[in-house]
């Protein structure tokens, strides 16, 4: 293995990777880190193993976007398979139990899903990342012990039926686009969904094709995107930390005095707009990520130069 860089030898960038299936989020994040040959390297927005598409990596100092890009909003292809109920609300958990949906017209599945679009009260799988006292809820299904998930409020914007088929006599698939808040759980709307219909339900297929602003068509394989950034500081899948904030964050032009100052931490006039701005010095470089506080703007989180 070849010796790890400085972080400061590799530019701070986000990295847009099209997940496959098969592989953790962490699973990305550790090649990502064997090819940039650094540690720092994170994530925005846990991606199940089952699932393929957009995970947005950061590395270096734009880690310290990621927090902000996690709750961005999502959109995703699936398909929900009704008919069956499993473990885990998805195809990778054992089958619990089946029932005929012959009888369940078109209609009804898009009349059910519907049902599902606005304010919800979610309650996650027993098998996702949700931490219950501590312990991620899939440990403590593993270790055989039994609990309830508290519900959590979610936003569904819109749910696309865009073909229903059968491909048995009892069962019936639904090929659907969601665009939602995050923390959106879409195994348990396959779930939610099946039990409304009274036949049962789990997710068997699932895409992310948009976080924020990012999406899928600018996406490329984790080694082609890392070593992008690797061998040229920019490439295919490849933002630079300034190109970045500027997607996500309304901007916010210094002077070079403002920019000396916001580096020392100390304040400068108001942007005059609610929710943080890309704070950007005359030479391009992101200086912080500010917010109004009254009159003038601080510094929620810091870039520091080189």
């Amino acid at each position: 293995m070849s010796p790890k860089k400085p972080d400061a030898d590799v530019p701070p960038s986000l990295l847009l990777v099209d997940k496959p299936g098969g592989m953790t989020s962490h699973d990305v994040v550790a090649r990502a880190r064997r090819v940039l040959s650094v540690r720092k390297v994170g994530h925005a927005g846990t991606l199940d193993p089952m699932a393929t598409g957009l995970l947005v990596l950061g590395v270096g100092a734009a880690t310290r976007l990621l927090g902000h890009l996690s709750g961005s909003d999502k959109t995703y292809d699936a398909t929900v398979r009704l008919g069956q109920t499993t473990v885990t609300d998805d195809r990778e958990g054992d089958v619990t139990a089946t029932a005929s949906a012959a009888a369940v017209t078109d209609e009804a599945v898009r009349a059910t899903l519907a049902g599902q679009v606005g304010p919800l009260q979610q309650v996650p799988s027993s098998v996702s990342a949700v931490k219950v006292d501590g312990r991620r809820s899939y440990d403590r299904v593993r270790a055989g012990e039994e609990f309830e998930l508290a519900a959590r409020s979610v936003t569904v914007h819109s749910i696309d039926v865009h073909r229903v088929t059968r491909p048995t006599a009892d069962l019936v698939d639904v090929d659907v686009t969601v665009r939602c808040s995050t923390g959106t759980y879409i195994r348990a709307i396959a779930r939610d969904v099946g039990a409304a219909l009274g036949v049962g339900g789990h997710l068997v297929a699932l895409r992310r094709t948009s976080s924020g602003p990012f999406a899928t068509d600018a996406a490329r394989p984790v080694e082609e995107a890392a070593g992008a950034l690797s061998a040229a500081g920019a490439g295919p899948g490849v933002l630079g930390l300034t190109e970045a904030a500027r997607a996500v964050f309304p901007a916010r032009e210094l002077t070079a005095e403002e920019a000396v100052a916001l580096g020392y931490g100390q304040r400068v006039p108001a942007t005059g707009a609610p929710g943080l701005h890309a704070a950007i010095a005359p030479d391009g470089r992101l200086v912080a990520l500010v917010e109004d506080a009254g009159p003038l703007a601080k510094v929620v989180v810091g870039f520091p130069a080189g």
